[in-house]
């Protein structure tokens, strides 16, 4: 397994995922629909419970004058095939607001511990590399071969009877797991109609 191997196939947020923060603190940052955080989990690692899973380990809160915040500790665990057995955890902490203290007085919110969890997921994925190049700077050079330029080439579909590109049927070739031909899977979905992808991945599959 290559070191770069998960966070390449989990670093690029498509567009529909991402909305820019119009106001407060934030404005002007880049906000990541969570749903599209499980999507992409999933689409490297399985289904939630099975190829990945997370615990909520600690959960509390904190008083600042009339306001009231909550925390909440989180350790993801992936499922490591090649050792067969389960990862070290991956933790984040993540907060939010309960109590916040408005021109009209007190607003309360019952999702707080929600939106806590939600945040505190999202510092670990992000650790793993989900949606990673939204915290780069807008045109950053990642010195790698997965930048943004072969990132749009990915994006076309490729025909269902076209020629499988040489360059990707190396990387079908060079997986050397089950683990690693899902991250090519996540990483080509532009090619996963195409019927000599199929079976180059089906072939390789049964050979790993």
């Amino acid at each position: 397994m290559e070191n770069l191997e998960f966070y390449n196939a989990l670093r690029v947020c498509p567009p529909e995922a991402k909305k820019t923060i119009k106001g407060g603190r934030l404005s002007g940052f880049t906000d990541i629909n969570p749903q599209y955080r499980i999507m992409a989990m999933t689409q490297v690692f399985g289904p939630c419970g099975i190829g990945w899973y997370y615990t909520i380990d600690k959960q509390w809160e904190e008083t600042y004058g009339a306001e009231v915040k909550c925390f909440c500790n989180v350790s993801v665990y992936i499922w490591n095939e090649a050792r067969d057995c389960w990862s070290a955890p991956v933790m984040g902490t993540g907060g939010s607001t309960i109590v916040e203290q408005g021109r009209n007085g007190a607003y309360v919110s019952d999702e707080g511990y929600k939106m806590a969890l939600t945040d505190a997921l999202s510092v670990a994925m992000k650790a793993l590399g989900v949606a990673a190049d939204v915290y780069f700077e807008k045109g950053a050079r990642y010195g790698t071969k997965y930048e943004q330029p072969q990132q749009a080439a990915q994006a076309q579909p490729l025909a269902q009877d076209a020629a499988l590109p040489a360059a990707v049927e190396d990387e079908i070739k060079a997986a050397g797991s089950k683990d690693a031909l899902r991250a090519l899977i996540a990483k080509y979905p532009a090619y996963t109609q195409n019927a000599a992808f199929k079976a180059s991945v089906n072939k390789r599959w049964g050979e790993v």
